[in-house]
């Protein structure tokens, strides 16, 4: 089944294989520092996320692509669709923020930033008909530690590779398996 391709690779020998290797794992490389980049530019450990469940239609679907900010100026208002994680959870959740509560600083606090006050947060997937109180296992409200950031935009559907990738993890390893052995027999 392979025998052309190790063919191939001993015919290029030993010298062209390393630069291969080192190649691909150049190109990992550079997709690592662009997506930390892009994750100090919009001040959010994760920029980019898949929607994986109905609750927000209809305004998102799953398999949607969803673009994520966390500015530090600004306070989330009612009706902002964040995303936020609680502590202990794997999974990012979408939803819109239903309720928001600030609290001024405390007595002798430099209000210098809109920030200084404490602001917390209930939130609602638009499909659900209750609020989140039980996503967040024993917390009574979010506060902005435990958001990830809020929607900016979408692209529909595209995140569909990434829940099938998570599906069916099979697919996953013979995609990164096929990309490896095109990045060690490529000739150039």
């Amino acid at each position: 089944m392979f025998a052309d391709e190790l063919k191939t690779l001993r015919r290029l020998g030993v010298r062209h294989v390393l630069l291969q290797i080192l190649n691909f794992v150049s190109v990992l490389a550079s997709g690592l520092m662009i997506w930390k980049g892009l994750g100090l530019l919009t001040n959010t450990e994760s920029p980019i996320v898949v929607v994986l469940s109905g609750s927000m239609e209809p305004a998102f679907y799953r398999g949607d692509l969803l673009f994520l900010t966390n500015p530090r100026d600004q306070r989330y208002q009612t009706g902002d669709i964040t995303v936020y994680k609680i502590p202990g959870a794997d999974i990012p959740i979408v939803h819109r923020v239903l309720e928001t509560h600030d609290f001024p600083p405390k007595k002798g606090a430099v209000s210098a930033s809109p920030l200084v006050q404490k602001q917390l947060l209930l939130t609602k997937g638009d499909n659900n008909h209750i609020d989140d109180l039980e996503l967040y296992q024993g917390l009574e409200w979010l506060e902005r530690k435990h958001i990830v950031g809020k929607v900016r935009g979408f692209l529909p559907y595209v995140g569909y590779v990434t829940i099938a990738m998570n599906d069916f993890p099979q697919l996953k390893y013979a995609l990164l398996g096929g990309l490896g052995l095109l990045a060690l027999v490529q000739r150039e």
